[in-house]
C-alpha cells in the first residue's frame, strides 16, 4: 500500500520522516527506495530493535525518540511525512496530523480505520471489552470528511486513496488463506463495496500551492 501511495512521488535522496516507526518496517522500505529516512517513535524499546535491524542491514536510518503530537523538527524539514497505524491510537489526533503536515514540505502518507463498515463495529466492541477490563487495545475510527477537513486546515489536499479490506480483518486472520483474501476482496472491489466500506484507508495528500 505504501509503495502504491508513493509511486512516482518519492525521489532518491528526498528526506522522509516515519512517525510511529515502531521497529522500522516502513522506514526500511523507504530507505530501500533511496530516501534519507528519520524514524520517530515514543518507545525506546521498539527503537532499539529498529536500530539493531538497521545495523544488520547496513541501513543508514536515523531513529530517535519523539512524540507524534510534538515533533521536534522545523517547519517543512522533510519532503515527505509518513505515519502508519498512529492516528487511531493518538489522543490528540488532529494535533498529530497537524504536526505531520507541518514538518512535511510536499506530501504526507498515513492511514486510519474507516467509520464505515466492519471497522466501526470492531472499534465499538474493543472499547466495551477494554472498559470491562479485557486485555485489548481500543482504537478510534474516522469519517472521511473529518480527515479531509483536518488536511484542508493544514494546507493539504487528498491526491490518492486506497481502501484495503471490506470484510473484517479478524476474519481474514482466522481463515489464514491468502487465496481467500485475494479472491473475496477482489470480488467485493469489483462490485464497488471496497470503495464504500474498505478499511483501513491509506491516503496520500499533497501540500496545496500558495498564491
Amino acid at each position: 500500500i505504501l509503495r502504491d501511495a508513493l509511486s512516482g512521488k518519492l525521489q532518491i535522496g528526498q528526506r522522509v520522516i516515519d512517525v510511529g516507526t515502531v521497529t522500522g518496517r516502513a522506514a526500511f522500505l523507504l530507505a530501500s527506495r533511496g530516501a534519507q529516512v528519520t524514524g520517530v517513535d515514543a518507545s525506546e524499546q521498539m527503537l532499539a530493535v529498529a536500530r539493531r535491524r538497521a545495523a544488520d542491514r547496513s541501513a543508514s536510518i536515523a531513529f530517535s525518540v519523539g512524540d507524534a503530537q510534538h515533533l521536534e523538527f522545523s517547519d517543512q524539514a522533510f519532503d515527505v511525512g509518513v505515519s502508519l497505524r498512529v492516528l487511531m491510537h493518538t489522543p490528540e489526533w488532529r494535533t498529530a496530523l497537524a504536526e505531520l503536515c507541518r514538518v512535511s514540505r510536499r506530501l504526507v502518507v498515513f492511514d486510519y480505520p474507516s467509520a464505515r463498515g466492519a471497522a466501526l463495529v470492531q472499534s465499538a466492541a474493543r472499547r466495551i471489552l477494554y472498559a470491562l477490563g479485557a486485555n485489548t487495545e481500543p482504537y478510534r475510527v474516522f469519517a472521511d470528511r473529518q480527515i479531509a477537513r483536518a488536511l484542508a486546515d493544514n494546507g493539504f489536499r487528498i491526491r490518492q486513496v486506497h481502501r484495503q479490506f471490506t470484510l473484517p480483518i479478524a476474519l481474514h486472520k482466522t481463515i489464514g488463506s491468502r487465496r481467500f483474501t485475494v479472491t473475496a476482496e477482489g470480488l467485493l472491489a469489483r462490485i464497488g463495496l471496497s470503495r464504500l466500506l474498505g478499511s483501513p484507508v491509506t491516503l496520500a495528500a499533497e501540500r496545496c500551492p500558495t498564491s
